[in-house]
């Protein structure tokens, strides 16, 4: 059965996410499910830290000294804060490439605190500002690497893509990775929910040094993931290197968790209907159900498990809560 994510108002429900969720162990097991462990879906921003890992494993960010918060930038799905937008600079100035070269498009920065001061001081958000920009700064950096044409690196054809595929195939098993486009123009592959709970599995496990230097990149730097009064950062942060967590959009995320010294499990869930609302507390209504949090973790990450709601008064007006249904 799925997980269902019920929105109250007062003591009524009002609206229901339906979330399928599947945990795999080290090896490869589907040790839960809650909906079908081969649903396909796209996986977007969560592939990150993996479509990083190929340009890391390529040698090309030792090459031009990218450093940790760099790399853990590569992965991020950011708010476009001060720190995201000087880190991804940082990373175009070591190519000797400027914001011109990026492929990712421009939106306005997540942050509203951010977003607020550039028009109050007259300025416009740049690709900078993208969440996606230290991502498509490392593929940047690959094409450099590859010494190719950086135009055009988020064609699927380009050698810069060729190689994540070739890498993504490697790691994951697969002779054909079916594709579309991201909201930042870059390939975004459709895989299983089990095959990317396998993905975290291996990102937390500790046997991949390409995918532990990402891995340790991320929860050393748990604000350059998202920012502020995000869940990713949160987590992260919480879970001190036990445990690392990415969203990405239409309500997908990935989680990579240690149960003990040999033990290590991933867990990917996906809202059907693509809210985002409704993550954060299937992410905890999964790892509550499963015991996988420590006490001092559940306490802290406490204020996720349920969601209050207000209105615009700040009236609390009901509850977003998920139940694994038996």
């Amino acid at each position: 059965m799925p997980i269902l994510c019920k929105i109250y108002r007062g003591d009524f429900i009002e609206s229901i996410h339906v979330a399928y969720a599947v945990v795999v162990n080290e090896k490869g097991d589907v040790v839960f499910a809650s909906g079908d462990p081969e649903y396909i879906t796209c996986a977007r921003s969560v592939l990150k830290p993996f479509q990083a890992a190929a340009t890391v494993k390529s040698g090309a960010t030792k090459a031009v000294g990218f450093i940790e918060e760099e790399l853990a930038l590569m992965c991020a799905s950011h708010n476009g804060e001060e720190i995201h937008v000087k880190t991804a600079k940082s990373m175009l100035g070591k190519l000797e490439l400027t914001v011109e070269s990026y492929e990712c498009g421009t939106h306005s920065p997540y942050h509203k605190g951010t977003r607020d001061s550039l028009l109050a001081q007259g300025k416009e958000w740049t690709a900078l500002h993208n969440n996606c920009s230290g991502k498509h700064a490392g593929m940047l950096c690959l094409a450099r690497h590859l010494e190719g044409d950086i135009t055009g690196y988020t064609r699927r054809e380009h050698p810069v893509q060729e190689h994540i595929f070739n890498y993504l195939q490697s790691i994951t098993g697969l002779k054909r990775i079916p594709h579309s486009i991201d909201g930042c123009s870059a390939p975004t592959p459709f895989l299983s929910l089990k095959t990317v709970a396998g993905l975290f599995q291996k990102l937390v496990s500790g046997n991949d040094p390409t995918l532990d230097k990402l891995f340790t990149a991320m929860t050393n730097h748990p604000y350059i993931i998202a920012g502020e009064k995000r869940f990713d950062t949160t987590f992260n942060e919480v879970m001190s290197g036990r445990a690392v967590t990415k969203v990405g959009g239409e309500a997908i995320r990935g989680i990579g968790i240690k149960i003990d010294s040999e033990k290590t499990w991933g867990i990917a869930l996906k809202v059907l209907d693509g809210t985002q609302r409704a993550v954060p507390v299937v992410a905890l209504t999964i790892l509550n159900h499963l015991n996988l949090l420590h006490d001092e973790e559940k306490d802290q990450l406490d204020g996720f498990a349920v969601e209050k709601l207000y209105n615009h008064r700040m009236i609390h007006i009901g509850n977003i809560t998920a139940e694994v249904e038996p």
